[in-house]
Formats: structure tokens, C-alpha cells, sequence
């Protein structure tokens, strides 16, 4: 992508991934019907007969002992329970820590398991030991933070991308105001599949619908607290008055982003819209440094990711499918490899007391 967002051009790579955008309409969020993506994930070699069997599946989160994958693990067992033919327990590492990801994914692909679901630190040094585990016929579903696309078979977008560039685009221009301006986004790491996904979405809607608004540059937060608030002082460092927002894309950058905001002094003129969770939030937005939130219910994520796992280890969705039932939250599409959980929402300082998460 050479061109930035809306009228500000740069000979840069801002961190979008160079597929086709589906940009939904301003109005509705309707989208124009788009070519299907080929299938790109992988395939488990010589998998035994799981259709209908119960089957042992791992869990392996990003981290554990927080909210957000306590609520992801709530929607897993709900839905295990749901199918009565899934028995999943979740296993990961204390810390955001890829290495010892890596050896917990490495223990249960040893001692054998049915399925795993993983949300990954690392999106290629993860790879390896998820295509041994495809090797040994063990069926793998990402969620979360997806992995190269051969390293799994499907990947549960926690929102459809072009969904939730519009939240955070059109909550960008509400925080700005009509006479538009430069904004910058803070994101995990440009070669992340994900935001960067979302980032190429946000470059089309806001051409489409926001085109006062003007994309000046992207740094690495790095999903890391300290290296964020370092990133945002350079931000405002290097655009001076330019810089009229932050949009963060990472439940890690966001409430970090506004700490460093409210430190320097900055909440009122440089409004924050980013991804995030509300309790992390929540005195950002007592404080006037976050002025939305945009997220996806990661209770529904949880769910959906065993139900597509389910769905892969019956035969039910195959290369080529673009829809698969999902329990009670019905039908949801399915583009090449992914499949897109759905809207996001949209947290504000009204209703963001109303979740405790």
C-alpha cells in the first residue's frame, strides 16, 4: 500500500497488507459483493475418522490469568458444552512470552490431542510447531492472533475487518470533528496478519467516507506498555500540530497510549480511539483520553472457535466453504481461510460501566 489514508499520500508502507479492501458503505455498513479468497490454510495429514466423536482439545491463549481470556475460555466451554462431543481445557503461558508458548503447543502436539486452538505471541516463529501438529493429523484452528495461514486450517476473526475498520474510523472522525485532520496508529507489529488486515480496511473506508482525514504514520507498540508510551511521545514529537488523534490497535496499546497522553497533558487535544477491553479502560475514559473503544464480544470468539474446530474435525467446513454454522450465533461467513466472528462493538464513556471485562 503506497498511498496513505484519505488525501495524505506517503512513499512509505504504513503497515497494510496488500490485499483487496471490501470497504462498507458510510451509511448502513453494507459491503459491495467481492470476489471469494481462495483457501489458504493447511490441511492435517491422514487425520483418524473425529466425525461425531468426542475429541480432546487444547486451548492455548496468547496468556493466561486475565479477563479478556477468562471471557474467551468462558465462550469455549460453553460452546463444548453445547456439542457435548468436545472436551477442552486451556493451557498457556503466565506471561506474553512466545518461547514458552511454543513449549506448551509443543507438549500437547507430543502427548497427542484432537484439536487445538491457539491465539498466537508470534505469528511466524508459532508456525513451526503448529505444522507438526497438522503433521500428525491434529486439527488447528487459530483465534485471536492468527499465524501464517499453512501453520492451521481456519482462523476465527475476532470481526470482520472491514467492520471494524468502520467502528474505529467513524469514531476517529466523530473525536476529530468534521474539519478532519492527521491522526497516527499505534499497532503490534507491522508484519502482524491482523492489524495489519485492519489497517488496509481503515486506508479504504476512510478514502470512501472520512477523506478529511489524513494517515501521517504508524508506530510499533509492540504490544509492550512501556515501548507504547515511548511510541506515542515520538508521535507527538515528530507531528507537532499535525497530529490531531491516536487510533491503537491493541488491547496491550490502548489504555498504555492514554496513560501517556494524560501525562503529558495531552487527553483534550489528541483524542484516543483504539481496540481494547473496558476494564483496562475505564479511567481513560474518566479521564477524557479515550473517546471509544471498539471490540468484539470475546465470550461469542471463545464460542465460535470451538464451533468452527468442531465443524473442521466432522468434515463439515472444507477448503472452498463460505459459511459454517455456528450454535447460536447462526451462520457466519467464511473468506478463504477465515472466518469473520461478526460487528464489533462500540464503548463509550456511557455504557462502558455497563461490562466488566
Amino acid at each position: 500500500m503506497l498511498a496513505g489514508l484519505g488525501g495524505a499520500g506517503s512513499a512509505a508502507w504504513l503497515g497494510a497488507d496488500d490485499l483487496p479492501a471490501e470497504p462498507l458503505s458510510c451509511d448502513g455498513g453494507t459491503r459491495e459483493a467481492a470476489a471469494p479468497r481462495p483457501y489458504d490454510g493447511g490441511t492435517p495429514a491422514n487425520p483418524p475418522e473425529r466425525a461425531g466423536k468426542t475429541i480432546a482439545v487444547v486451548d492455548v491463549p496468547r496468556i493466561t490469568g486475565v479477563g479478556y481470556y477468562a471471557a474467551v475460555a468462558e465462550g469455549m466451554r460453553e460452546a463444548a458444552e453445547e456439542t457435548g462431543t468436545v472436551d477442552v481445557k486451556t493451557d498457556g503461558p503466565t506471561q506474553l512470552s512466545t518461547t514458552r508458548q511454543i513449549a506448551v503447543l509443543d507438549d500437547h502436539v507430543t502427548a497427542g490431542v484432537d484439536g487445538i486452538l491457539v491465539a498466537a505471541n508470534d505469528p511466524i516463529a508459532v508456525a513451526p510447531v503448529l505444522r507438526k501438529a497438522l503433521a500428525k493429523g491434529i486439527n488447528v484452528v487459530g483465534y485471536d492472533a492468527d499465524v501464517s495461514p499453512e501453520a492451521r486450517q481456519w482462523y476465527v476473526e475476532r470481526a470482520d475487518p472491514a467492520a471494524l475498520a468502520k467502528g474505529l474510523v467513524d469514531a476517529l472522525a466523530a473525536a476529530v470533528g468534521e474539519e478532519g485532520g492527521g491522526f497516527a496508529i499505534v499497532t503490534t507489529w507491522n508484519e502482524a496478519p491482523m492489524q495489519a488486515r485492519w489497517i488496509a480496511e481503515m486506508e479504504a473506508y476512510t478514502a470512501r467516507c472520512h477523506p478529511g482525514l489524513a494517515w501521517l504514520g504508524t508506530a510499533e507498540g509492540q504490544d509492550n506498555a512501556v515501548v507504547t508510551a515511548s511510541q506515542v511521545q515520538g508521535l507527538v514529537r515528530r507531528h507537532g500540530e499535525a497530529l490531531k488523534a491516536i487510533v491503537t490497535l491493541s488491547y496491550a496499546a490502548t489504555p498504555a497510549a492514554a496513560a501517556a497522553l494524560g501525562a503529558m497533558g495531552k487527553c483534550e487535544s489528541l483524542p484516543l480511539v483504539g481496540v481494547g477491553t473496558p476494564d483496562a479502560a475505564k479511567p481513560h475514559f474518566a479521564s477524557g483520553c479515550i473517546r471509544a473503544l471498539v471490540l468484539w464480544n470475546p465470550v461469542d470468539l471463545g464460542y465460535a472457535a470451538v464451533a468452527v474446530l468442531r465443524a473442521a474435525a466432522d468434515g463439515t467446513l472444507a477448503p472452498g466453504a463460505t459459511e459454517v454454522e455456528a450454535g447460536r450465533l447462526g451462520t457466519l461467513r467464511v473468506v478463504g481461510s477465515e472466518v469473520l466472528l461478526g460487528l464489533p462493538f462500540v464503548f463509550t464513556a456511557d455504557n462502558v460501566d455497563d461490562f466488566d471485562f
